[in-house]
């Protein structure tokens, strides 16, 4: 039997650790309102003082800059799989062409209906350009000829891209008035298509360089290279011939490329580069 005296000592001894409880919560609660009321009531504030905010907000700027990074790699990515790099226009010289005024364009304003033919070869040119509606992708022949000519070149130690190949007529229309918007239509003639007008849409038109000298991509300075001269030496082994030679832009209508090839065949590749002549000269058109 406990007396009431020891049942009063047990009651009063369970009161403690609420007490104690209720003291420390006190403390904490007073401590927090005194450290808000020094930092003039701002929570934030208060926060970045302890050192807790900067930690969040760190956290969060990194993952808006994760967001933003991962956002522009796939923009960038599924750009790229639309369109090819745009390399930036040669260098524009004094003017040669001549082809009855206005580049060569007068009179051929209107788009076929059909794409011509001459002799069973397909033309893109400033007389004879191809219908919007042509869409043949890039030429599986013309791809594999290639591929079998950069198999050559690399035991030659010259590693070979085709930087650019088939356009679609959309893509052309931007990238000509991209040109023309930097040099005027005059100059832009010279050196880029019309749409319509651009051997890239036969999809049998390759821009050819050399891999890490970017710098000579889409520049004359890539005939004076070595890999430039072995393709210019080489290319109709493998069905391509240099498009716009030196010295032959009052007969094509364009400047210099020596990095413009265009598949016609090994047998026509071969006969006219032992001609020393352009296609249109060959072939009378």
């Amino acid at each position: 039997m406990y007396s009431r005296q020891s049942l009063f000592k047990k009651k009063k001894q369970k009161k403690w650790p609420y007490i104690v409880s209720g003291i420390i919560l006190g403390l904490l609660v007073t401590a927090i309102v005194t450290w808000v009321g020094i930092n003039d009531w701002n929570i934030d504030q208060s926060l970045t003082s302890l050192g807790l905010a900067n930690k969040t907000e760190e956290k969060t700027t990194e993952g808006k800059e994760i967001d933003t990074i991962e956002k522009e790699e796939a923009e960038e990515t599924e750009e790229q799989t639309k369109d090819e790099p745009i390399v930036e226009p040669p260098v524009v010289e004094e003017p040669e062409v001549d082809m009855s005024g206005a580049n060569g364009y007068i009179g051929n304003e209107t788009l076929p209906t059909e794409p011509t033919y001459i002799e069973g070869v397909l033309i893109a040119s400033k007389k004879y350009p191809l219908p919007s509606t042509f869409d043949p992708g890039e030429s599986k022949e013309a791809r594999a000829a290639f591929e079998e000519m950069a198999a050559e070149a690399r035991l030659s130690n010259f590693v070979l891209v085709a930087f650019s190949t088939y356009r679609s007529f959309e893509y052309q229309t931007t990238l000509y008035q991209r040109y023309v918007s930097n040099d005027g239509q005059e100059a832009a003639d010279r050196y880029s298509a019309r749409p319509g007008y651009s051997e890239h849409q036969t999809g049998l038109a390759f821009d050819i360089g050399e891999q890490h000298f970017e710098q000579h991509f889409a520049r004359e300075s890539f005939g004076e290279t070595e890999a430039g001269k072995w393709v210019a030496a080489n290319a109709h082994n493998y069905g391509f011939i240099m498009r716009y030679p030196k010295e032959k832009e009052k007969i094509t209508g364009y400047m210099y490329e020596p990095w413009h090839f265009r598949y016609v065949g090994e047998q026509l590749a071969s006969q006219v580069y032992e001609a020393g002549t352009t296609l249109e000269e060959y072939l009378e058109f």
